[in-house]
């Protein structure tokens, strides 16, 4: 499992990548990031036409009920794939 620190040295390095990922890895890097520090979504879907919201949130609920030390090691292994 991924340590706290190797988690945040992770989230460092996802701001650093050379090529930007494609929208379904970056929403699948939000989501792995939101269960890894917060755990199960603890917010309402947002409505309207705020269609980057809506699809951030749906990324963070499909983690729902993964162990936040278990999001944060995908985390990790996800942005260690996109590093190299």
């Amino acid at each position: 499992m991924a340590t706290q620190e190797e988690f945040e040295s992770a989230v460092a390095r996802s701001k650093t990548l050379t090529e930007r990922p494609s929208n379904d890895v970056l929403l699948q890097l939000y989501g792995l990031y939101k269960q890894g520090s917060e755990g199960d979504v603890n917010t309402d879907r947002p409505g309207g036409f705020d269609f980057k919201a809506i699809a951030k949130w749906d990324a963070w609920k499909k983690q729902e009920g993964k162990p936040q030390e278990e999001a944060r090691e995908e985390y990790v292994q996800l942005v260690n794939k996109l590093a190299n």
